[in-house]
């Protein structure tokens, strides 16, 4: 099996204020990569819809380097790097045009029955599912914890414009509520070296749901709660560097 490959150029309108790329839009172009790498080994997005199932992320470990500027050309790199019976685990490279490695990333998946919203187990319906065992940030997720310290609190409401193709908010949108709860004063002198994510129960159009964040140092521990039932989506941990 050889590693999927893709190159993409980073947009204006992708970036922040500074010209870095917004961690929302490097999430997606993760979800991207893996969407591209699952369809050509033929477990992606209509193979899915064919079979009733979804793949649904459980985890998330970024390691950052540097995030790319405006107009810059990477390549992402991505791979199936493991399974047991229901998960299955996908790692990611980012190298710029010099081929030097800026970004490291791993993740856990579950295959999941859309209809009865369970896990279903990958020998069933993926018999043939192959992968490298070539894994980038090690082999176990830290188990994050709710931050015992509120230093910030911040609301927000799931958008149309934050639901995905599963019909919940998108991976890709918990991190930018996260980090958006320290405020623009912070974000002004810091950048993120490292991301991780641990997914709990899925957010639907139309939610409310509260951040709350311990900042220690520099490192930044998220909650992310519904308001509108009480459950935890989500639990996030970012370290950051200053720029």
């Amino acid at each position: 099996m050889n590693k999927f490959a893709k190159e993409f150029q980073i947009r204006s309108y992708e970036c922040d204020k500074n010209g870095f790329l917004r961690v929302v839009t490097l999430m997606n172009i993760l979800q991207d990569a893996a969407d591209l790498s699952a369809t050509s080994l033929g477990f992606g997005f209509d193979f899915c819809i064919q079979s009733g199932l979804a793949w649904v992320g459980t985890n998330y470990h970024i390691l950052i380097n540097r995030l790319p500027k405006v107009h810059e050309k990477i390549v992402v790199y991505t791979w199936p790097s493991g399974e047991n019976k229901f998960m299955a685990l996908r790692d990611f490279v980012i190298t710029n045009e010099k081929g030097e490695v800026i970004i490291k990333a791993t993740s856990q998946w579950v295959l999941v029955d859309v209809e009865r919203k369970r896990p279903v187990s990958l020998s069933q319906y993926l018999p043939d599912y192959m992968y490298l065992n070539e894994r980038v940030l090690g082999t176990e997720f830290s188990k994050l914890s709710a931050p015992q310290n509120i230093s910030f609190s911040k609301e927000f409401e799931a958008r149309f414009d934050d639901i995905d193709l599963n019909r919940h908010v998108n991976n890709a949108i918990y991190p930018l509520w996260a980090s958006e709860s320290l405020g623009a004063e912070f974000h002004e002198k810091h950048l993120p070296s490292e991301i991780e994510i641990s997914y709990k129960k899925e957010c639907l159009y139309g939610e409310k749901v509260l951040v709350q964040t311990e900042l220690s140092e520099l490192t930044s521990s998220h909650i992310v709660v519904s308001s509108s039932e009480p459950k935890e989506l989500a639990f996030i941990r970012i370290k950051w560097a200053e720029v």
